[in-house]
């Protein structure tokens, strides 16, 4: 077998826990109009019928705002638009139910393929789509009115829940229709952010332009929560409305909101079954926790720091040791995988409490995760009434002196801790008071 082989292979191997993860999850997906005439279109459709094998229940929330633009353009009527919504009048409102029907016809076509030797062999999804989407009329606002534009009134959870159910991908055009029999223009995003907390989905996914939402200084951000998404400015005017559709979602009660670019034929795989993702990770609460260990973090601690032990940065530590000690220990968790730990041990007697094991992982180093563990240990060490902690290290002394460590000698340490002092080590001493 070929390296390259071996390499897909070890990669595949690696997503198990996501695979394990997203099994009977519920994802909304939401593609504009302008992803549905990119040329990539097809593969991310691929990439959703890749999704559906692997037992992910699927609504697929589409836009077509390029497709009406066009077809007014071919009729000789005007787009109007007031505050980036379409103000749609009876003529209008032709176009707009004849671009639904055909993109929504192209999508169910691409969904049914099933050629061999292409991904869609095998495939056989079922695709859903009907009057799940209840609407009212946006009426008059700023004095403009809006006619046939609405608003979305509530969703049929239990009918697309029972399709889901059912095995069935459901497909939501940006449509709604009224007891009263009237039909409207949606939008796209009203829409995805009802379906998304109505049927308590896990995930909502944007597509956009770029690859997720960049800094200032226009690097890609991997993560934002919904506290700190108002100090950022899109770089466009996309951008700030999917930061804006991502922050309503997570308000609703979605739990996770990704976006990512429609242009990038793996960002959709790259971001559900990667440690990193592609885009950007937007939730109500920061996705990398720091709380106290328990004993079944023993595995992940273990495989965190027994590269450290091996070069003879740590002191090697049992797993039987390692369980009794787990309540000295923090860590940081990051979507499910232990990136850090630390642990504080007391001596109540003397006042003072041992810093030990700060560990961060290679991928994760860089982030000041040990100095947010050290800051929680210190924490922790006042609360239990200390008021020093110490640390002895071989190699890691200039971090600790930058964090406000002092170097002592060995007979400042509890006189337990000097009877356990290795020699042999010679490790050097730090106190820092609290």
């Amino acid at each position: 077998m070929t390296t390259p082989g071996r390499s897909h292979i070890r990669w595949f191997r690696n997503t198990a826990p996501y695979i394990n993860t997203h099994r009977n999850r519920t994802f909304v997906l939401m593609l504009g109009g302008d992803a549905a005439q990119d040329p990539n279109f097809p593969t991310i459709l691929h990439d959703l019928a890749l999704l559906h094998s692997l037992g992910v229940r699927l609504v697929l929330v589409h836009g077509n705002r390029p497709q009406i633009d066009n077809r007014l353009a071919a009729a000789g009527i005007e787009s109007r638009f007031h505050d980036d919504m379409r103000i749609t009048d009876s003529a209008t409102m032709h176009h707009v139910t004849d671009a639904a029907a055909s993109l929504r016809a192209q999508i169910e076509a691409l969904l049914s393929m099933g050629l061999p030797n292409s991904p869609m062999q095998g495939a056989r999804m079922r695709v859903c789509s009907g009057n799940f989407v209840t609407a009212r009329p946006l009426g008059v606002v700023d004095g403009v009115d809006f006619q046939h534009t609405g608003r979305v009134r509530r969703i049929d959870s239990a009918g697309i829940q029972q399709q889901l159910a059912a095995g069935s991908v459901v497909l939501l055009s940006p449509l709604g229709y009224s007891p009263t029999g009237e039909i409207f223009n949606l939008m796209l995003e009203d829409i995805a952010v009802h379906c998304a907390a109505g049927i308590g989905a896990d995930k909502l996914v944007l597509f956009g332009n770029s690859a997720g939402i960049a800094g200032d200084d226009g690097a890609l951000l991997r993560q934002l929560t919904v506290a700190n998404i108002s100090a950022v400015q899109g770089q466009d005017a996309e951008q700030t409305k999917l930061l804006a559709t991502a922050r309503r979602a997570c308000m609703a009660g979605v739990a996770r909101c990704h976006i990512i670019s429609y242009r990038d034929d793996c960002a959709l795989l790259e971001e559900l079954f990667t440690h990193d993702g592609n885009g950007t990770l937007v939730a109500k609460d920061d996705y990398e926790q720091t709380r106290s260990a328990s004993i079944d973090d023993v595995g992940g601690i273990l495989e965190l720091i027994e590269p450290l032990e091996r070069e003879g940065v740590l002191l090697k530590r049992s797993r039987e040791l390692l369980e009794n000690e787990i309540r000295q220990f923090r860590i940081i968790e990051r979507d499910g995988r232990i990136i850090a730990c630390a642990a504080l041990y007391p001596f109540p007697e003397e006042n003072c409490g041992e810093v030990a094991c700060i560990v961060s992982h290679p991928d994760y180093r860089g982030g000041q995760r040990g100095q947010r563990l050290l800051q929680e240990i210190e924490r922790e060490a006042r609360v239990q009434g200390l008021d020093r902690v110490f640390v002895l290290t071989t190699q890691t002394a200039h971090w600790f002196l930058e964090q406000g460590f002092e170097e002592r000698s060995r007979d400042a340490l509890p006189a337990q801790k000097q009877a356990l002092y290795n020699l042999q080590r010679n490790s050097k001493v730090f106190f820092k008071s609290l």
